[in-house]
């Protein structure tokens, strides 16, 4: 898939905020700092189409992206450990739970993890909550250029298997990079496929 337009199509805090145009929507999350709004950027080639920053925890609405005008790309808020109050943090999972169980046009959910880390308890907490709510989801290693072919197939490989504690099988997995652009075409012909079925 070629990404010809990506625009802006608004912010919002519930469901009912949404565009008023009803397309597919596959949504983007991940712990505060994992690279979400670089991945959006480097997926859509724009520069500044997802603000960017180095401190955890700045997106705190659910971004809506109109993409070739036939479906959005969503950005979610960061889960975990951004610095906000307790009552924000509660504030914040309550919209994205409602968007993701409530949002009848979302296809996938891509859930993001850090390619040079072990996967951590709130990230395997999130995932078996999506299990159980019967969710559709990939996953996206996220700074795949950080650690070398070999260093990142091991930690690949050691994440893998506490996800197989959990799970029979694995979900979709891609590993990406925003510098390189690495598995941009993977992920975007992946939505292509979903989008045609």
């Amino acid at each position: 898939m070629k990404i010809s337009q990506a625009i802006f199509a608004g912010s919002s805090t519930q469901v009912d905020e949404r565009p008023v145009s009803r397309l597919p929507e596959f949504a983007f999350i991940g712990r505060s700092n994992v690279g979400k709004s670089s991945l959006i950027n480097m997926l859509c080639s724009v520069g500044k189409l997802a603000h960017t920053s180095g401190k955890p925890g700045k997106t705190r609405l659910i971004n809506h992206f109109m993409i070739n005008e036939m479906w959005y790309m969503v950005d979610l808020p960061g889960y975990g450990f951004a610095k906000i109050s307790k009552t924000e943090r509660e504030q914040l999972a309550n919209m994205i739970s409602r968007y993701i169980n409530q949002s009848a046009e979302l296809q996938n959910l891509f859930v993001l993890l850090d390619s040079r880390h072990d996967i951590q308890k709130i990230d395997l907490e999130f995932i078996n909550r999506l299990g159980e709510a019967g969710v559709p989801f990939a996953l996206i290693y996220t700074k795949g250029d950080k650690l070398g072919v070999n260093g990142l197939k091991n930690q690949i490989e050691r994440n893998n298997a506490t996800l197989l504690e959990y799970w029979e099988e694995l979900p979709p997995v891609f590993v990406t990079s925003s510098e390189t652009g690495q598995g941009r075409d993977e992920v975007l012909n992946y939505i292509e496929t979903l989008i045609k079925k």
